[in-house]
């Protein structure tokens, strides 16, 4: 079914003006804040998510909004810094918003959450995948729509061991919420395997021109395969660094390298690397629409984690139709109980907001690109 079907309810008028408990007036619109990184090193997770959700939304207003009310974003560049990221949510709440798509990385997402709970605003992440955010349940009104690092970490422990059958492995991570989360997942699951070794541990400092002394360890440890928690601009210098001193060991890392960027980055010593990201869904029927809405914009493919944002925007915008209200409680309900059409196919989410009908597959870099291998 056309996802534009959703919105084709009438005109009736809703509730949605912040602190309203009248009829809206004509001029209001459902304002939805787009927060992520959109400038810096990580704007190439945030910007295809911002786009995916301008994308949805046009076509959205195009057909008459959301029971007769235009969608207004409000974007908000938080350069995935968990200090700027408190700003964007504190801008974005006094603004009156009633959900955010948004944040981009856990820590920024981390760092935010608090002050949306505290104004009861519904946040949908297309890429924030630390499990802690919301562990205990404890954001009734925080959703997701990508699999989380603890899925993420087996994905990528389970291959080391079964199809590497790598005897001795090394973890490393970036420091951060999303990278040591995913780090100390991967230690915990190769430690269960009784299978391997960990034989080395140890955080990395994001920005550093020179990783020679950390390269130089994993040397001495005799790993068999690097297992690293993080993003593209540490990743690439860490493997280009590796091969440098002749260490040809498999690197198999996460989402948070999973783009055209690293391989930009890394050249030639891209290739073979492994990471986990969200499966290939090219063949979609959504995926096809909006790849070619984008294409037609942007003259290029979308960048990571865009399928993600389109399935949040569908979500949170069918759930906002059907629950007739912008109510945080109300529209909570309806992701949690009513299945949307999105890129990944049907899903709906759990009781802590993570997606149901969604998960990681490998991808591994051959000839200048990502493909799925499994």
């Amino acid at each position: 079914m056309s996802h534009a079907h959703f919105f084709l309810i009438g005109l009736a008028t809703l509730i949605l003006s912040v602190g309203a408990t009248g009829t809206a007036p004509a001029s209001e619109t459902i304002k939805i804040g787009v927060a992520g990184a959109h400038s810096g090193d990580l704007a190439p997770y945030g910007l295809p998510s911002l786009k995916a959700v301008q994308l949805v939304v046009k076509e959205i207003n195009d057909q008459g909004g959301i029971h007769g009310l235009p969608v207004e974003l409000l974007v908000e560049d938080d350069g995935c810094k968990p200090e700027l990221a408190t700003n964007s949510a504190t801008k974005l709440v006094s603004s009156g918003v009633r959900a955010v798509i948004g944040h981009i990385c856990s820590g920024a997402t981390k760092a935010a959450l608090p002050i949306y709970h505290a104004a009861k605003v519904l946040v949908i992440s297309p890429s924030a995948t630390a499990p802690s955010l919301n562990q205990d349940g404890e954001y009734p009104f925080f959703f997701r729509t990508i699999a989380t690092d603890d899925i993420q970490a087996k994905t990528q422990v389970d291959f080391a061991l079964q199809t590497l059958k790598a005897g001795k492995i090394a973890v490393l991570h970036d420091k951060g919420d999303y990278g040591k989360g995913l780090a100390e997942h991967a230690q915990s699951l190769i430690e269960q395997s009784g299978k391997a070794q960990m034989v080395l541990f140890e955080g990395i400092t994001p920005g550093a021109v020179d990783y020679s002394a950390v390269v130089q360890k994993i040397k001495r440890s005799e790993a068999e395969a690097l297992l690293f928690g993080g993003y593209h601009p540490e990743a690439s210098k860490l493997v280009s660094q590796m091969r440098q001193k002749r260490i040809t060991i498999p690197l198999v890392s996460d989402d948070g390298i999973k783009n055209d960027t690293f391989i930009k980055l890394a050249g030639k010593d891209a290739e073979g690397v492994y990471a986990t990201g969200p499966a290939d869904v090219a063949s979609n029927p959504a995926t096809k629409l909006y790849r070619e809405k984008y294409k037609q914009i942007e003259g290029t493919d979308p960048g990571a984690f865009f399928n993600n944002a389109v399935a949040a925007a569908l979500a949170l915008t069918n759930a906002l139709a059907k629950a007739m209200s912008a109510d945080a409680e109300a529209v909570a309900h309806v992701l949690r109980t009513e299945k949307v059409a999105t890129p990944f196919g049907p899903i709906t989410f759990d009781a802590k907001g993570d997606p149901v009908g969604i998960g990681f597959s490998l991808y591994q870099v051959n000839n200048g690109q990502f493909v799925q291998i499994r």
